[in-house]
């Protein structure tokens, strides 16, 4: 039996992350995903638009059909 599993480039939050820490954050998704770690990734409100800046995923847990990611936030793109 087969397991769905999505491949990520990019952090999608929708709003959902919860910060951990100053740059540190949380952020839980339905079903398993597989994210590259240690590595700067685009970080997005929703998929089409522009990036709020970049992070590092430090942790990740599948478990309960739901994938659970541990980022840091590298950079912070602001519209000052």
């Amino acid at each position: 039996m087969g397991m769905p599993l999505e491949l990520n480039t990019m952090i999608v939050t929708k709003g959902k992350e919860i910060r951990l820490n100053k740059n540190i954050f949380q952020l839980k998704k339905d079903g398993y995903r597989l994210y590259p770690l240690n590595i700067p990734l685009e970080v997005r409100k929703m998929r089409e638009s522009e990036p709020n800046g970049y992070a590092t995923i430090t942790k990740l847990e599948l478990e309960e059909q739901q994938t659970i990611l541990t980022y840091e936030l590298i950079s912070l793109n602001t519209t000052n």
